[in-house]
């Protein structure tokens, strides 16, 4: 990647004073150390995890795929048991993470679709956190994977990144010559390395060149989204384990989590660590395709069931917070934004209506309530909303060929039942009466799908009950 023109950071103010002047110098230069001592806008860089499994980092529980890394990372600052993506599956996600506004809100509720042969993506009106920050005077990188519309007008050197290395759409091979199709900028690049690899060395270099200057990286692996393809040396790392799609998962989530720690190390050789903000999510829980686990949450992508909106979710930035630190409120992937925002220093606007909030004074202790009075969710005809420890959800059921059709309201105190199995509706029917009357206030302010599924076009507003 080609380093770009940027305002420099802040540097130390030097005091030169003569002798018979020393106490009014130390005076002064005491103020200028302080204020030098005060951090500069922080690099932010946000990693993203494609169809992980809650459970599948060792800091969650893991035990047959080291990851160190990922477990640095964790353990290095705040790991967030409760955190949440406002979409159970991968564009709807990506689409909240850069707005900090529920998809639903904009009607890109669903993977991006073609629809009478025009292809969709995250609407212009939508200004995205690359673009926020280049404002404030960040150097923006993409790596990875977009999925936010394939057409020129959505490219991400359209919507505020500087530079881009990855792939446009949904999914990609991981080997050479499978159908690559990987651009550097908007040029089509021949690219020899195993592709998780590759996304690790671009983000290495990325801040390598921009170490001079506040930066923006967003890394959005594929791993470990299908199609599960592996190197063999790191396939035969894990011949223990029997399944072959858990062995070929694991060698994909060993790669990921290597190409992390190589980015942890860049910043650490280039002493950016201590003001570099971090965070780390999956972009859904993990789907039933591909070897994933995440006990002991209950359901798998696509669904409204905490296994597939709770995803592992860590945030360091040693500054600022603490180190190994366990922040049990719920969060969710809309606050990255604002948080991101408030450490660079940009007021927030009111107008842009975001649903995230600030983290920071929660995650350093500062702020003893919960960021979130509820957090909700819509998928078609599923739809969810966690209000404290209670849960209310509808789920869709495909037995007997009843494909798409909403099942009752389920209610679930996670406090109690984490793995959503012992349903309480019948029980306390007026909590879920309430839960789903705050439901309804929240749908109120979203829009219907501007496609629907990836498959055809739906204007229908999903039903609230």
């Amino acid at each position: 990647m080609q380093p770009i023109t940027s305002s420099p950071r802040p540097v130390r103010v030097k005091c030169f004073l003569p002798a018979w002047c020393l106490l009014g110098s130390v005076i002064l230069c005491g103020a200028a150390t302080a204020l030098a001592a005060e951090p500069s806008q922080p690099n932010i860089v946000v990693i993203v995890g494609d169809d992980m499994g809650y459970a599948d980092v060792g800091t969650q529980g893991c035990r047959d795929i080291p990851t160190p890394h990922l477990d640095a990372l964790a353990n290095g600052g705040v790991r967030c048991t409760n955190g949440y993506v406002s979409g159970p599956y991968c564009s709807p996600t990506r689409a909240g993470l850069m707005t900090g506004r529920y998809q639903t809100r904009f009607g890109h509720e669903f993977n991006p679709a073609a629809v009478n042969g025009n292809e969709l993506g995250l609407p212009l009106s939508e200004i995205t956190l690359a673009n926020r920050l280049k404002d404030a005077g960040y150097a923006t990188g993409l790596v990875g994977k977009w999925h936010l519309g394939e057409l020129p007008r959505f490219h991400p050197l359209q919507r505020g990144f500087d530079e881009f290395f990855g792939f446009l759409g949904g999914a990609h091979s991981y080997f050479p010559g499978q159908g690559a199709s990987i651009l550097r900028g908007k040029q089509r690049v021949e690219e020899n390395e195993y592709l998780t690899d590759a996304f690790g060395r671009e983000a290495v270099a990325f801040i390598d060149q921009h170490r001079d200057q506040p930066f923006f990286l967003y890394l959005a692996f594929n791993a470990v989204h299908m199609p599960l393809q592996a190197p063999e040396d790191r396939l035969k790392q894990f011949a223990a384990i029997a399944d072959p799609q858990r062995q070929a998962y694991a060698a994909m989530m060993s790669a990921m989590d290597d190409a992390v720690g190589a980015v942890l190390a860049k910043l650490q050789a280039t002493e950016l660590e201590n003001n570099t903000l971090v965070f780390f999510i999956s972009d859904n829980g993990g789907p039933a395709v591909n070897g994933s686990k995440n006990a002991p949450l209950h359901g798998f992508k696509r669904t409204t069931f905490e296994g597939g909106i709770r995803v592992p979710f860590f945030v360091k930035w040693p500054a600022r917070l603490p180190a190994g630190k366990v922040y049990d409120q719920p969060v969710i992937q809309l606050d990255i934004l604002p948080t991101a925002l408030a450490s660079a220093g940009v007021q927030i606007d009111p107008a842009w209506k975001l649903d995230g909030v600030d983290l920071l004074t929660y995650l350093s202790g500062d702020a003893p309530e919960q960021p979130h009075e509820a957090l909700c969710w819509r998928l078609g005809q599923q739809m969810a909303i966690r209000q404290g420890d209670w849960k209310l959800l509808r789920s869709v059921s495909q037995a007997n060929g009843a494909a798409n059709k909403a099942t009752r309201a389920q209610l679930y105190n996670l406090a109690d039942d984490i793995g959503e199995q012992h349903d309480l509706s019948q029980q306390q029917p007026e909590q879920a009466a309430a839960l789903q009357a705050a439901w309804d206030d929240w749908n109120a302010a979203n829009v219907a799908p501007s496609w629907h599924d990836g498959l055809r076009a739906n204007r229908q507003k999903p039903a609230a009950r």
